[in-house]
């Protein structure tokens, strides 16, 4: 498991940006991660930062080129930039794109991040971080959300208030009307919450509202907040869901929770609660399988199932 959050992406470009070479003119940004790290590269550079179909479409939007409403004729020089490469086709898919430009322009690419073997991709690299990874811009729409476990209090609605948690109506009030936070736009694995058992109804009707995409929900099978409240094992309950070898990173709100879920498994929990990769206890089954030791074995596995598919 690798992680790297908008802290480390901002350390990584402070660190490596003087390995450019001089003369740029503009930086062009891949949307939409991609702006993000062209953003920050700005900052440092001083330079001026479109994105890429506001380049192919002649819609310039940088204060530097808004009066004039297009680049000028100096700008010759130009670094594409994304924040990551995996396969490689994105990149590919840019040059094409960018190569059908008939202004003369020169074009070099950058990406942040890369996995080992793909640095041809781009001119530049500043780090290669290798697979499984997870970036904080773009966790929730991870392709690989279906093998993860979700709380929902805290991560995709808000926490409900203390008033509103009276295992009453103000509660069920509460249920229909819970302010969104982070809705993923990849379909998730299983919803795991402690929500009792009796209020599935609302909270699946809330779930359907916001369009999420997710195969199995469970809720605490008690009678009442005060049998939740004896019990206190909101994290060992979590856990035990999370121990299925089909799961490979649980989304959590509370921080003291999330260590205690990684503490059981020894897996990765991603904690809302500070944006940070909790995963002091490591599983050596989970090591094996993301290729944290004994690499060969993982890439004999994708090769296999890559063959099989």
């Amino acid at each position: 498991m690798n992680y790297r959050s908008v802290a480390d992406l901002n350390r990584i470009i402070a660190q490596q940006w003087v390995v450019l070479p001089t003369g740029f003119d503009l930086l062009v940004g891949i949307p939409r991660s991609g702006m993000l790290a062209a953003s920050i590269l700005s900052l440092y550079t001083q330079l001026p930062c479109v994105d890429v179909y506001a380049l192919l479409d002649g819609r310039i939007h940088d204060p530097a080129f808004r009066a004039a409403n297009s680049l000028p004729a100096s700008i010759r020089k130009i670094l594409v930039v994304d924040d990551s490469i995996a396969s490689g086709s994105s990149m590919k898919k840019i040059k094409a794109e960018l190569g059908l430009l008939s202004a003369g322009y020169q074009f070099q690419y950058c990406a942040i991040y890369s996995i080992p073997g793909k640095r041809g991709s781009a001119d530049f690299v500043f780090e290669q971080v290798p697979l499984p990874r997870y970036f904080q811009w773009n966790i929730f729409n991870h392709t690989m959300l279906e093998k993860a476990c979700f709380d929902i209090d805290g991560v995709l609605c808000a926490d409900p208030l203390p008033e509103q948690n009276d295992d009453g109506e103000r509660y069920i009030d509460f249920l229909r009307h819970a302010m969104p936070l982070y809705l993923p736009g990849s379909p998730m694995g299983t919803l795991v919450t402690s929500r009792l058992e009796k209020y599935r109804s609302y909270t699946v009707e809330w779930l359907r509202k916001q369009g999420l995409n997710y195969k199995k929900l469970v809720m605490m099978d008690l009678p009442d907040m005060k049998a939740r409240q004896q019990a206190n094992n909101h994290a060992s309950y979590k856990a035990e869901v999370y121990k299925n070898p089909g799961y490979n990173l649980f989304v959590e709100s509370s921080l003291r929770q999330a260590v205690e879920i990684n503490r059981i498994t020894g897996k990765p929990v991603f904690c809302t609660e500070n944006f940070a990769m909790i995963y002091n206890r490591r599983s050596l089954l989970y090591d094996i399988k993301s290729g944290r030791i004994f690499p060969f074995l993982r890439a004999a596995a994708l090769k296999i199932r890559t063959w099989i598919s």
